[in-house]
């Protein structure tokens, strides 16, 4: 557990510190792009590369915010991967986003004669690499783009970075947690986190 300690003394994060560590918000892949390079904290000897958590708590907080500007309804979060799918339904859920998990037809945002066709103002994806037609799609109708980055990801077409492990179970419960809470705070629902009653379990996909 040694390489865990040298992230510790990290003051006012959004949870305790050990909650990002202990849910493997920080652990990232064994790639890095050249885009995720500002947000990689160090290289393990294991050869993975680590997250800063400070810049991920950071960019939460960002994220939140601005999200929270738009129309809930106005708001689609796409996951395809398995393990975002059930942390992204309960997010748009809670914030009366819409939520598009598991495929994502093509043509969605572009194809007005799709059943499917929607026009959100914004774009929530949980890995811009397994989204990426969702994020050709905006990136078309020229709407802004928040997703979820791991140390691997390209994220040119991406407007606001949120650097995390975004393939863990219970990393992608983490965030998807936390932004839910912040958008909430951000609008105003919740006076404090204490009245956010979800869990970080109650987030996380089953095996």
């Amino acid at each position: 557990m040694m390489q865990e300690e040298e992230q510790t003394g990290v003051q006012g994060l959004l949870v305790p510190e050990d909650v990002y560590l202990t849910s493997g918000v920080h652990i990232g892949t064994q790639q890095k792009s050249a885009d995720m390079k500002p947000f990689i904290y160090k290289v393990r000897i294991d050869g993975l590369y680590v997250l800063d958590i400070k810049k991920t708590d950071t960019r939460i907080r960002e994220a939140a915010k601005f999200l929270a500007r738009f129309k809930p309804e106005n708001i689609l979060v796409v996951a395809a991967r398995q393990y975002g799918q059930k942390p992204a339904r309960l997010f748009a859920k809670n914030v009366g986003a819409k939520v598009l998990a598991g495929r994502f037809v093509p043509g969605t945002l572009t194809n007005p004669n799709l059943p499917e066709f929607m026009e959100p103002e914004v774009l929530l994806v949980t890995d811009p690499a397994a989204d990426q037609q969702a994020l050709r799609e905006a990136l078309n109708v020229g709407i802004p783009v928040v997703a979820l980055c791991d140390a691997n990801n390209e994220v040119r077409d991406v407007d606001l970075v949120v650097p995390t492990n975004n393939k863990g179970r219970r990393a992608l419960a983490t965030v998807y947690w936390l932004v839910t809470r912040e958008v909430l705070k951000a609008r105003g629902s919740l006076k404090s986190d204490e009245e956010f009653t979800f869990t970080i379990d109650d987030y996380e996909a089953s095996l």
